[in-house]
């Protein structure tokens, strides 16, 4: 039963900090508009009568390719959020967090038979995804004109039967945006009397599939900053009490072009928070006869029309399951990194159709009565085994583990907007905490935090690992043979925010961690705090390498480009970390 991969989705965040008596400072956005801002935005002004503050100002904002209407406002709210950020940080969101309390596990992409190629109940994916050890998910039906008029309506009563029948399970409502000019993304809120209307009505707003706004167009790109935008004011209006968007399979198409991805991110920074680091169908490269022998992630696509023209052809595989925006060091992710801004990844199924699963569609459960029911019929037995679907149920391959103050909806919401997210394949570690600290002290700041330390003080990289005792979905213990360690100077806000890659990050420490069982600790000395910086970490089994996308004196051993038609993913695992930064103060 096969199902398309031309599908779009979208996804969007919030963020707020947390202090703990650090000596830290907060900055929050300032939303006023300055006055070059107001005049750059006057398209009836010439550039000949601006002053060079008012050109520079316009120039960004044609470089974002936004210019004009509220499109505008979300690159100047950015820049407004510069004016409070230390000036050797520009375009900083500042970010201290707690440790957290709790590591939960989930995914936040996931379809049902209210897709127009899902098959399974809502129920169907619940209990799967708690029998393999999440905590939490997010059902994210695909966008579209069926979905807009009776899906968002027709899951809800399944969302909540099964949240009261799985009590210990946390069960989101979202969906799969086509997000307007570029791929698809994830968007959800947080449990509450409004949440169809909310993400009904984003839909029918902002949808690219139902407004028509698939291609490539300055317009089309301002709906979904306007979009991002709306989901903002729908929190701050109380109707939902969150709401947060990721965008999924970034270069799969390669429409996600690099100024779109900022713009989403800067247009509220709250809401769209990051993208997925790998992406789901990890089922895919299974070689035959045991898999369908496609690509990675159903990575296996081409340039189109609709492409941005600067990424290179190996963009559009994966790189050991994961995407090539994360898995280059010193590329995209790392570019947006290096300017200071909080982007976080996440991995998770995208599952639809399972590998080695025995159920089916019913006879007359067609393409004509989904269009007219809204949904696909429950599945039945169908008396055989799909050897050729290229997804794994929730939680049986991949996880997203969110650092969380407590175990409900808007901790692992809030969890996911700080950026207290490590990301794993195949069971690979049990347990993964980092934090950079001041030497001598005993704590410092946790996954997406910012240490704020004295100019020319001591720092270092904390890597707590606890190894995996337990065997994987595929019956084996794996083991954690490298980890490392990736630091990157931050740079300020880009001129080009066309820009994708990081000159200055590159592999600084790499682990050999064969061997080694149970909780141990990895300590890298950072030298002394005289310029602003990240780290992130990452690990990985050894059984596939080669030098990375930029070359091996930046990562001499990275992930390898998947092979189409032959990716064991059991034999080829890593984990990835969200990064933190050192802020140095006078």
């Amino acid at each position: 039963m096969g199902h398309s991969h031309d599908h779009s989705d979208h996804g969007h965040g919030h963020g707020h900090g947390h202090g703990h008596g650090h000596d830290h400072d907060h900055h929050h956005p300032n939303a006023e508009l300055d006055a070059a801002t107001l005049a750059a935005l006057d398209e009836s002004i010439p550039d000949s009568d601006l002053s060079p503050t008012e050109v520079s100002r316009r120039s960004l904002l044609r470089s974002a390719g936004i210019l004009g209407g509220t499109a505008a406002l979300a690159v100047t709210g950015a820049q407004a959020a510069a004016a409070a950020a230390p000036k050797n940080v520009p375009g900083w969101i500042f970010q201290q967090h707690k440790r957290p309390n709790v590591w939960l596990a989930g995914d936040h992409h996931i379809h049902t038979q209210m897709s127009s190629d899902g098959l399974y109940r809502v129920i169907d994916q619940a209990r799967h995804a708690a029998a393999y050890g999440l905590d939490w998910l997010v059902i994210t039906d695909h966008g579209g004109a069926t979905h807009a008029r009776i899906g968002v309506d027709l899951v809800n009563p399944q969302i909540k039967a099964a949240r009261s029948e799985l009590k210990n399970t946390l069960i989101f409502q979202g969906l799969e945006w086509n997000i307007p000019s570029a791929e698809h993304g994830t968007v959800f809120v947080a449990p509450g009397s409004r949440e169809v209307e909310v993400l009904k009505q984003f839909e029918n707003s902002y949808d690219g599939s139902v407004k028509g706004a698939s291609g490539n167009s300055p317009a089309n790109e301002a709906l979904a900053v306007s979009g991002i935008q709306w989901l903002g004011q729908q929190v701050d209006r109380r109707r939902v009490q969150d709401a947060l968007f990721l965008a999924n399979h970034p270069a799969r198409n390669g429409i996600d072009s690099p100024h779109e991805i900022r713009n989403w991110r800067d247009a509220d920074p709250r809401i769209a928070i990051g993208f997925e680091g790998a992406p789901g169908h990890q089922a895919a490269g299974l070689p035959a006869p045991i898999g369908g022998a496609q690509a990675r992630g159903y990575y296996g696509n081409a340039p189109g029309a609709n492409s941005f023209p600067g990424y290179p052809l190996e963009s559009y595989r994966t790189w050991g399951g994961f995407d090539w925006m994360t898995s280059t060091v010193g590329g995209l992710w790392d570019s947006l990194l290096a300017e200071g801004k909080p982007w976080w990844i996440s991995a998770n199924s995208d599952s639809h159709v399972n590998w080695n699963e025995t159920a089916r569609r019913p006879d007359g459960s067609d393409q004509a009565q989904f269009d007219r029911d809204g949904r696909y019929m429950d599945p039945v037995y169908g008396n055989t085994v799909n050897r050729t679907a290229g997804d794994f149920w929730p939680g049986y391959y991949s996880r997203t583990h969110v650092g969380a103050d407590r175990r409900d909806y808007l901790s692992v919401m809030e969890g996911l907007r700080a950026g207290r997210m490590w990301v794993d394949h195949g069971m690979l570690a049990k347990g993964v905490e980092v934090e950079v600290r001041e030497v001598g002290q005993r704590y410092g700041e946790p996954l997406g935090g910012a240490l704020t330390v004295r100019r020319g003080r001591a720092v270092e990289l904390v890597v707590r690992i606890t190894t995996q005792t337990m065997p994987n979905w595929a019956n084996f213990v794996p083991k954690l043979n490298r980890v490392d360690a990736i630091r990157g100077a931050v740079k300020g806000t880009v001129s080009n925010r066309d820009t994708f890659t990081a000159p200055d990050t590159k592999v600084v420490r790499q682990w050999d961690t064969s061997g080694k069982r149970g909780t141990f600790e990895l300590v890298l000395p950072l030298g002394r705090a005289e310029e602003p910086f990240y780290v992130r970490v990452r690990g990985t089994d050894g059984n596939r390498s080669q030098p990375g996308y930029l070359g091996a004196a930046i990562d001499p051993a990275g992930p390898q480009l998947d092979v189409v038609g032959d990716a064991d993913p059991w034999s080829d695992l890593w984990f990835y970390t969200n990064p933190i930064w050192v802020l140095p103060k006078k």
